[in-house]
């Protein structure tokens, strides 16, 4: 009687346990569909990957369409007796035990293929022993409802493999820019080595961890017979990192992701062609560090930011926001305003041809007095008269004042920014000549475009092409008159090729711009253009300090300027 009454007691003990273990367990048919964020990724303008946001998944592919090795290489490192178990292995679980019991540490893990399967699909990330005996119920439950091949299937299919990729095919594609049909071995073994430790091993952020995690993949194929010591040698040789994304080209596809909600409200999965130009990307990014790192750090220099667009399209060509998007995501490109400086002076001019002035007209550079405000010419000697042309490349202070007052005004001077699309509250007071309000290097960069580009307004855009369909270009409506945005044009280039932007000339290329430089040496400004390659481009450079701190007497004409003329340069010979 005590055996019976034990055995009652027991069973429904055991029925408690079990109903304390599974109840919350999900409906495993309804988890086998898949949930996940829409993904967009953004290609740079030659069709190379940039970045990725969302999950992101490949083509399904059944074992048939896929080389062989890529399997076989997941389970000699993942789980060598997949094809003998039922779903649970308990000689891999004492094996595992036992190695982990002899390092004195946890090395290697007892979970089967069809577990790792289980918990990927059903359950959270969760280490406790209730979540690991759920993962073995359902484990069986799957080895019992599918064949190992299509186990191996869904696995291959469903893996989270790192950088936003679910599944051997967009992994491939994400790491490797090709199909997982075509992966060669060595690649399938990065492949394969990736599910331990997705973002560890991720060949993007961990290159020389990927590879070492691969070597180990081929090792452990070599052992299973998978592959002979000679293949795992000819792999090992053949290795190579895989070609990163742009190192700074984050601030840019950050720029592009938060316009693609408005853009696309639709959830669905978007493969964007961008406008980015990756020559001049490269160039942009290397010729912007080394400067920083170089003379920027003498100059106290800590932050830049350079932007290239198309002044006959606004398509951006290149961006850096900052000089390591790592540390700072922050876009000073698009997103700090600063003070423009001499750079504003543009827009005073730009007024005074419109009431009737010209390049060779007269104006005074003597000292001017507005009420107690007395601008300074810095080491201009002053020589009575010049003309407009000389001032605007000269960066005379004085003669600008005196050019605003002619053109207008103030409000003249913020109505031609205004029309040319640069956003912000600027001053009613003579001053704003000297650009003592705020603007962002791309509002700056894109009038400075439309003065190049004959006086339409230029828009920045980033997106050209979505799932191979061209998107319609901004509008660019006529905004200066053509003979007044080439009289700029021309002060532009007599800035370049003899005023203070000299140090920006780059020998057989037109080019023409306007220096900045703000009290204290707070900002420093070169906004210009250059014709190369059949195509007019606008190039904004900003350099200074995020806590606004002066730098060691860096002005528009020297370091931006350098700057601008080494970008163009880099580009040239192929970043």
């Amino acid at each position: 009687m005590l055996a019976v009454l034990l055995a009652i007691w027991g069973a429904l003990g055991l029925g408690a346990l079990l109903l304390f273990l599974t109840w919350d367990l999900p409906r495993a048919d309804a988890a086998l569909a898949a949930q996940r964020r829409p993904s967009v990724t953004l290609q740079m303008a030659d069709g190379g990957l940039l970045a990725t946001q969302g999950d992101l998944y490949g083509e399904t592919l059944r074992l048939r369409d896929l080389p062989a090795h890529l399997p076989a290489a997941l389970l000699a490192i993942e789980d060598r007796r997949f094809r003998e178990h039922r779903g649970v292995d308990p000689l891999g679980i004492a094996r595992a035990l036992w190695r982990n019991l002899s390092e004195g540490e946890v090395v290697q893990g007892g979970s089967t293929l069809t577990q790792q399967l289980a918990k990927n699909l059903f359950l959270s990330r969760e280490r406790s022993f209730r979540r690991k005996v759920q993962e073995a119920i359902l484990a069986l439950w799957l080895e019992g409802r599918f064949t190992k091949d299509q186990l191996l299937e869904i696995y291959l299919n469903r893996a989270y493999l790192g950088a936003g990729a679910w599944g051997v095919d967009a992994a491939a594609r994400v790491y490797f820019g090709t199909s997982a049909r075509r992966l060669n071995l060595w690649q399938s073994a990065v492949i394969a080595g990736l599910p331990q430790a997705p973002s560890r091993h991720n060949p993007r952020s961990n290159p020389e961890g990927a590879m070492a995690r691969a070597r180990d993949v081929l090792r452990a194929m070599a052992e299973t017979g998978a592959i002979t010591p000679a293949q795992r040698d000819a792999a090992i040789a053949e290795m190579a990192i895989p070609p990163r994304p742009s190192r700074q080209g984050g601030w840019f596809a950050d720029w592009i992701f938060e316009d693609v909600p408005t853009k696309f409200p639709d959830s669905r999965d978007l493969v964007i062609r961008t406008t980015l130009d990756r020559r001049w990307q490269e160039a942009v990014e290397s010729r912007l560090a080394a400067l920083l790192d170089r003379e920027g750090a003498g100059a106290r220099v800590g932050q830049g930011a350079v932007l290239v667009l198309d002044a006959q399209t606004g398509a951006v060509r290149a961006m850096a926001g900052g000089r390591d998007f790592r540390r700072s995501p922050f876009n000073r490109a698009t997103d700090a305003r600063r003070q423009p400086g001499s750079t504003f002076k543009a827009f005073a001019y730009l007024a005074a041809l419109e009431h009737g002035l010209g390049p060779g007209d007269a104006v005074a550079d003597t000292p001017v007095t507005l009420g107690r405000w007395s601008p300074s010419n810095g080491g201009w000697r002053a020589r009575g008269s010049i003309t407009l042309e000389d001032a605007f490349a000269h960066s005379v202070n004085t003669a600008a004042v005196r050019v605003m007052q002619a053109g207008g005004g103030p409000r003249a001077v913020a109505e031609a920014a205004g029309r040319l699309g640069v956003e912000g509250r600027f001053g009613r007071d003579a001053s704003v000549v000297l650009g003592t309000g705020e603007a962002t290097l791309l509002d700056m960069t894109a009038a400075y475009a439309a003065l190049a580009n004959g006086g339409r307004r230029v828009t920045p855009f980033g997106m050209a092409r979505i799932e191979g369909v061209n998107l319609a270009m901004p509008d660019m409506p006529q905004v200066v008159q053509p003979a007044h945005a080439a009289a700029m044009r021309q002060m532009m280039l007599a800035a370049v090729q003899r005023g203070s932007g000299r140090a920006a000339a780059v020998p057989g290329l037109v080019v023409g711009g306007k220096t900045g430089t703000t009290q204290d040496y707070r900002d420093a400004w070169f906004l210009g253009f250059v014709q190369t390659g059949g195509q007019t481009l606008a190039i904004g450079v900003w350099l200074g300090n995020d806590d606004n701190a002066g730098m060691e007497e860096v002005k528009g004409g020297t370091l931006p300027a350098r700057l601008f003329r080494e970008v163009v340069e880099a580009a040239r010979a192929g970043g």
